[in-house]
């Protein structure tokens, strides 16, 4: 099989080039593509228990079949283990193994692995070549692809990180195939979001092919990650390291999802759960403020309950929801700046929205307990 025709797109950034390959069976491509984006020494697998034995088995012997010696750590890496305390148990076994700055360090998981590893990655000899393997829906949309680390602290998500872009991306859509079901649709969030924001016709897919694409049969389920990573790698190129607007249109639903994350602790609510009901909140917001009518919201709220998404949350205050929210990296001089839509597929930033109309948004998603 040959990965050009799997190729998704290629991300232009500053940290160099790099292509995002998505098909079924592509991991056995692992090597050839690694060394086609220059790369040498040994690897370092660091991979998410649950994709062991089978999964890491396949990438290891993938590796090793391309002249890669290959060392393999597997960790629980869930939301909780999201630290630094992880990262250091990882730094040991780098040390441990004489990890080198020619050598790659290979992240296979989900958000969290991505996230974390490629931390690990961007720190580790002040910088090593890192490559992501997703196996999230999430991941392969959103996380794997624009060099976004982070570990999380008790005052908030993703609070010390750095820009570290991978080298490569590879997603084999065979990975999605064990994902729990709660994930799976947490996956689905983000790529939803992505038509939303930026493609109405990604929207459409997503409303029309609903069945279809939750059973990932036949080549449709392909085409549209393929497209949603299109626009994640688009966008990206376009805005690296999230200095202008345009790259901060893909955190919308995330001002309030991550303050749900941040009160519920961590865990509860998956962060695709968080981010759906956080696009609730959004468009509330909109609505309130005379950008989109009332038809958007309920279009929106139907095609994330077609894929078993959370539209309310419980458990939680609009004070505590509210307080989390002054704490997003994306304000700016103590305002909260808001990832709105105009429209279908439309989306913008806005920072005048008035505390009262948040409140009342965040109140209309906090379900009774």
């Amino acid at each position: 099989m040959t990965t050009d025709e799997n190729l998704a797109a290629v991300v232009k950034t500053s940290q160099g080039d790099y292509r995002v390959v998505v098909g079924r069976g592509v991991i056995d491509e692992i090597g050839p593509e690694m060394k086609a984006a220059g790369l040498t020494g040994r690897a370092f697998l660091i991979a998410d228990v649950a994709m062991f034995p089978q999964s890491v088995h396949e990438a290891h012997e993938a590796l090793e079949k391309s002249g890669f010696v290959t060392n393999v750590m597997t960790l629980e890496l869930n939301e909780q283990a999201k630290t630094l305390d992880t990262a250091q148990e990882i730094y040991s076994w780098l040390s441990e193994h004489r990890a080198e700055r020619v050598d790659t360090i290979v992240a296979m998981g989900g958000g969290v692995a991505g996230d974390l590893v490629g931390f690990v990655a961007a720190t580790w000899l002040r910088g090593v070549p890192v490559v992501q393997v997703p196996t999230s829906l999430a991941a392969m949309v959103d996380a794997s692809i624009g060099g976004k680390t982070a570990v999380n602290l008790p005052a908030g998500k993703n609070l010390i990180g750095a820009f570290h872009q991978p080298r490569l991306v590879l997603q084999d859509v065979a990975h999605l195939a064990t994902l729990p079901e709660r994930e799976m649709a947490g996956g689905f969030a983000e790529a939803i979001k992505h038509g939303l924001i930026l493609d109405p016709q990604l929207l459409d897919t997503f409303e029309r092919n609903a069945a279809e694409l939750q059973r990932l049969e036949g080549d449709l389920a392909v085409q549209t990650i393929r497209r949603s990573v299109q626009i994640k790698a688009e966008v990206v190129s376009a805005d690296e390291f999230e200095r202008g607007e345009t790259r901060m249109l893909l955190n919308y639903g995330h001002t309030i999802g991550h303050a749900i994350e941040n009160v519920s602790g961590y865990g509860k609510y998956f962060h695709g759960e968080a981010v759906a009901i956080g696009m609730m909140a959004a468009a509330g917001i909109a609505r309130r403020l005379g950008m989109i009518d009332q038809e958007l919201v309920d279009r929106q709220r139907n095609v994330l309950k077609l894929y078993d998404l959370p539209v309310t949350v419980s458990g939680v205050t609009a004070d505590e929801l509210i307080a989390a929210t002054k704490t997003d990296k994306k304000s700016r001089g103590g305002s909260v700046r808001w990832i709105l839509l105009e429209g279908p597929g439309k989306a913008v930033v806005r920072s005048d929205v008035p505390e009262d109309v948040v409140r009342e948004a965040v109140e209309e998603v906090i379900a009774d307990s």
